[in-house]
């Protein structure tokens, strides 16, 4: 049997061939894609649920401990990170859709994968870890304000508040509440034990199953926007090319020591793609296709870019003296 460790080791190359699989059957058998359409919200929330059951949501005040590390964490990802994603945006054409498509992914910070990002480069996981239930509650607050802020009145003009909230009940606050209360029960019987422990093997299969109905039920509907998704390819690697650089000075000023320093370079770079995608999938049906390639699309950039990132941030960014 796979060790869980050897499968998260390798899940940048299982999603890679998922994609290249997915992008396959969606092209040249674009009837199988149409019929997985229907699986999407159901994965969806096994993957949501998977991933809240493996954040410490019971820990909630060691999250506050390292008040340091926190602060930088915060700084970049709701300052920095906003000013970067407006800057790099003013180079876009105003299109409303295309938008909110950049900014529901790019204004989001990881809880997941992140994580063993971070373990691969050398960064202080354990304290990433920790700092998720934070993460995970301020991006959910401060979310709406950052879209109403760039977009204005046009997000409520695209955003049917009906199907928002209800994806948003569905698929994130009830596998939100599923998962803290197993960790409620994990912590006074065995059977929630080992609920929690099966639950930590299904975030890698359930992503990368997520990644397959999606691109497979999506691509071949693609073809219509593709002038629209190449626009935002060079956005997302800006990104990447400019937050390692703003996340390191920012973490000096802090005094972080070298493995809390790159972790907050990956949380800093790394996005949230899977946890806003059930929003854009209760998008107008005009425009949720196009919406949900442009958050897909910067998975595929991200994965490409984390696989340079566990090189270079340990060996060239943020190296030992």
């Amino acid at each position: 049997m796979i060790a869980r460790e050897t499968l998260e080791r390798n899940q940048i190359s299982l999603y890679v061939f998922v994609l290249l699989l997915a992008g396959g059957i969606g092209l040249f058998a674009p009837e199988m894609g149409i019929h997985l359409d229907i699986t999407i919200s159901f994965v969806i929330a096994i993957l949501m649920y998977s991933m809240f059951s493996q954040i410490p949501f019971t820990t909630l005040k060691e999250s506050f401990s390292n008040r340091r590390f926190l602060g930088a964490l915060l700084t970049v990802n709701y300052i920095a990170v906003p000013i970067v994603v407006w800057l790099l945006t003013l180079f876009f054409p105003n299109h409303p859709p295309l938008l909110l498509g950049v900014y529901l992914v790019l204004l989001t910070p990881c809880i997941d994968y992140v994580i063993v990002f971070t373990a691969l480069g050398g960064g202080n996981e354990k304290a990433m870890l920790i700092s998720t239930p934070i993460l995970f509650i301020t991006q959910m607050l401060l979310l709406p304000f950052y879209l109403w802020l760039f977009i204005g009145h046009e997000a409520s003009e695209i955003v049917e508040k009906g199907p928002f909230l209800e994806a948003f009940l569905e698929l994130i606050v009830i596998p939100l509440v599923i998962a803290i209360i197993f960790q409620l029960l994990a912590k006074k019987s065995i059977i929630g034990q080992k609920i929690i422990h099966f639950s930590a093997w299904l975030p890698v299969p359930f992503m990368a199953l997520t990644l397959f109905v999606v691109v497979a039920s999506q691509i071949g509907k693609l073809s219509s926007s593709i002038d629209l998704i190449v626009k935002v390819i060079p956005i997302y690697i800006a990104f990447m090319l400019i937050m390692p650089f703003i996340s390191k000075h920012i973490g000096k000023r802090f005094k972080l020591d070298l493995a809390s320093g790159r972790a907050l370079i990956f949380s800093g770079s790394t996005r949230n793609s899977l946890v806003v995608l059930p929003l854009a999938l209760s998008l107008p049906d005009s425009i949720h296709t196009v919406v949900v390639a442009i958050i897909v699309t910067q998975t595929i950039v991200e994965i490409i870019g984390e696989i340079m990132y566990i090189r270079i941030v340990p060996h060239l960014l943020l190296r030992e003296q």
